[in-house]
């Protein structure tokens, strides 16, 4: 047994011996630079290209097979132009693994490599004869099949790639991009063996506009056999400006992992930051995946956290997201089973300089029938909210939904009317125009839903207990409703036309009830009258403005009081001390008294609207001691009024009855009561001497027949 051992290591070393001369004799015999010519025209011929050897060739035979090439260049086909160049590259392997089909390779490096890729006017590349070179192979011969045996197996000790230049141009379109500065530094790359990456370089380009430097730094395990794969501890930044975001900072860390083979993706502590800014706004994103698990068929993402924030010169706003995802691959079925989404924002702009609404629920989605179910509830805005809703058909989403609201103060997110249109601030600025609200959206809406709202307020017009069907149909919107107002109730129907490029909106039904003061006062800021009773509407308007609607308000309304009062005028009190007034009296024009009001006990008046003016002329108010009639108009569209009313009296100096004329007129916040005491004086004059002339008339008539009688009497003696 030993002399076998002996006659064995003597072998061995016999076998080194050999290889050992052998390689000394080619390192001193071989010299690879002879060759340079036979090489440049072997290129030549092969690919048109020039091929520069300017450096030395080096060659190592033991204990690695070995080369190092240094100042290597290769034209364009047919042209003297540089395409590539090496400043220099070194690649050894080690020699007494290759015998086992076991590859070991010392290292890699390579510095000072230049490619430059162009795309030409004609759509082909410039190396498009370097991919489609090589022989041809016989028509009718098939490959010949690959040795059969264990497969090569590498084991890498190091690569490092440095101060490296790759170039991009197209020709047709003026693009153009570079990556300079790349390096690669790594350890140990071998199967089964944790390697560490480090990566970094410059990307820059013009359409569109990128200047980033990227930096990585990794761990690296693989088995090529078992398709297994690992990077851990991966830290990525990126920094620079890409797609019209400048100061971009991305980040990226966590533990990813793949078994191909399964179908199985995983990942752990994974997490990406951007930030940026885009023109005046900043904003940033941070999304965390926890835990990540996936096979052929399933995946589960155990917490998806989204946070982001967008920074704006007049606004703020944040965005946090929370949930777990959970999916099946091949029935392309995904949930969120339980969702929390919290968005808030700040800026002058919003209401009270703040808005936030936090809601929490879950989301299912069907890929395959095209569904989507969500259920949510808790704060929007400033309101509390109970939803669900379905979505079927992505291409044409028809939407379902039915929503249960406390309250809803629309006019908070509805455009703000500049005071005085175009008047001038107090610094001097002019007030900014009236914005116009945008319904394009309502066009491609297939919606059918029903929304209950606990109290609403909209154009400053108050309601409770609103009950509303909404059904949306290309850009048609019809929204029947009963609600509560202003201590009475109503029915009424909505309907927007948004189809075309003015919305048009109809407004019909009753109100039964309804205090009208507070109502004409929210609405209209007409503080006029007051009373409880019935209107009835039948209204349309076109318009993206809320000044416009009104102005292009078309149609009738019709109002029955009872039991109310006209304010700010005390028509009674008017006519006291009538019999004081002189027959020079004129009219008098005076403002509305907060003190002073006139009671009636009927109210009724109908109107014809015509382009926001809404015209009366059978307006009959019944009180105590006194009847109103009147005619004129109420412009609702320029907030202003322009009234005649007759206010005749019973009970005067003959017993008879007087009229007082009495005209309004003027803005709404202001108006103006003119008086004609005049007119007033005329009909009791004029009474006066009818009553005279009736009583001469009367006194004639019976001294007449005083007469008549005596003469009588005196023809029958």
């Amino acid at each position: 047994m030993k002399k076998i051992l002996k006659y064995v290591l003597i072998a061995v070393g016999v076998i080194v011996l050999v290889v050992g001369s052998v390689a000394a004799y080619l390192l001193l015999t071989f010299d690879p630079n002879t060759y340079k010519p036979q090489i440049i025209k072997a290129v030549k011929d092969k690919t048109q290209r020039d091929l520069k050897l300017d450096g030395e060739i080096k060659l190592t035979i033991f204990p690695s097979i070995g080369v190092s090439i240094n100042k290597i260049s290769l034209s364009e086909y047919r042209s003297q132009q540089e395409f590539a160049a090496i400043d220099s590259a070194h690649v050894s392997l080690a020699l007494i693994p290759l015998l086992s089909k076991h590859m070991v390779v010392n290292e890699v490096s390579a510095s000072g490599v230049k490619v430059a890729l162009v795309k030409r006017k004609d759509g082909k590349l410039n190396i498009d004869d370097l991919i489609s070179g090589g022989a041809a192979k016989p028509e009718g011969k098939p490959a010949a099949p690959a040795a059969a045996g264990a497969p090569v197996k590498f084991d890498i000790a190091a690569v490092s790639v440095e101060k490296t230049a790759l170039t991009y141009r197209d020709e047709a379109s003026g693009a153009q991009y570079s990556v300079k500065d790349l390096s690669i530094k790594t350890g140990r790359i071998a199967n089964g063996v944790p390697g560490k990456i480090e990566l970094g370089v410059s990307i820059q380009g013009n359409q569109p506009k990128v200047d980033i430097a990227v930096h990585l730094k990794t761990t690296l395990t693989f088995d090529l056999e078992k398709k297994l794969y690992r990077v851990e501890g991966l830290d990525l930044q990126a920094k620079g400006v890409a797609a019209g975001i400048t100061n971009l900072d991305v980040t990226a860390s966590g533990d990813i992992s793949a078994n191909l083979s399964a179908n199985e993706i995983g990942a752990k502590k994974f997490a990406v930051n951007v930030s940026g800014s885009q023109g005046k706004n900043n904003f940033s994103v941070a999304l965390s995946l926890p835990g990540v698990e996936s096979n052929a068929k399933t995946f589960k993402i155990s917490d998806l956290a989204l946070d982001a924030e967008m920074k704006q010169p007049e606004q703020d706003f944040k965005v946090k997201l929370n949930t777990p995802v959970e999916g099946n691959i091949e029935a392309l079925q995904f949930s969120l089973p339980k969702l929390k989404l919290a968005v808030s924002a700040t800026g002058d702009q919003l209401p009270n300089k703040s808005v936030s609404s936090e809601l929490s629920g879950n989301i299912q989605v069907d890929a395959k029938k095209q569904t989507v179910a969500v259920k949510l509830e808790g704060g929007l805005l400033q309101s509390q909210i109970k939803a669900d809703a379905a979505v079927s058909n992505f291409e044409h989403p028809a939407i379902r939904f039915n929503a249960d609201i406390d309250q809803f103060d629309a006019d908070l997110y509805l455009p703000k009317k500049a005071a005085g249109g175009a008047a001038s601030t107090d610094k001097g600025k002019p007030a900014e125009p009236e914005q116009p609200f945008d319904l394009s959206g309502l066009r491609g809406l297939n919606v059918d839903g029903s929304l209950h709202l606990g109290a609403l307020k909209v154009v400053n017009i108050k309601a409770a207990q609103l009950s509303v069907d909404v059904k949306a149909h290309g850009g048609q919107v019809s929204v029947p409703m009963s609600l509560n107002l202003y201590q009475g109730s109503a029915k009424l129907n909505a309907t927007v036309n948004a189809a075309s490029a003015t919305p048009a909106f109809t407004v019909n039904g009753n109100l039964t009830g309804v205090n009208v003061g507070p109502l004409a006062k929210d609405a209209a800021n007409l503080d006029l009258v007051e009373g409880k009773g019935n209107i009835s509407l039948n209204l349309t308007t076109q318009g993206n403005l809320v000044s416009a609607l009104k102005k292009g308000l078309n149609g009738t309304m019709g109002v029955n009081l009872g039991d109310g009062a006209i304010k700010g005028v005390n028509l009674a009190k008017l006519v006291q001390g009538i019999q004081s007034l002189s027959k020079n009296t004129k009219a008098e024009t005076m403002g509305l008294n907060k003190d002073e009001k006139t009671v009636f006990s009927e109210f009724k008046a109908n109107f014809k609207v015509h382009n926001g003016v809404a015209h009366n002329d059978d307006l009959s108010i019944k009180a105590p001691t006194l009847h109103v009639t009147g005619n004129g108009d109420i412009d609702i569209g320029n907030d202003s009024l322009n009234y005649t009313t007759k206010v005749t009296f019973s009970k005067t100096e003959g017993g008879g009855t007087a009229t007082l004329p009495v005209y309004l007129s003027g803005p709404f916040a202001d108006p103006k009561i003119k008086v004609d005491y005049g007119a007033l004086v005329a009909d009791v004059v004029k009474q006066k001497v009818e009553a005279k002339k009736e009583a001469v008339k009367e006194e004639t008539k019976a001294k007449a027949k005083e007469k008549l009688k005596e003469g009588l009497k005196g023809l029958f003696k």
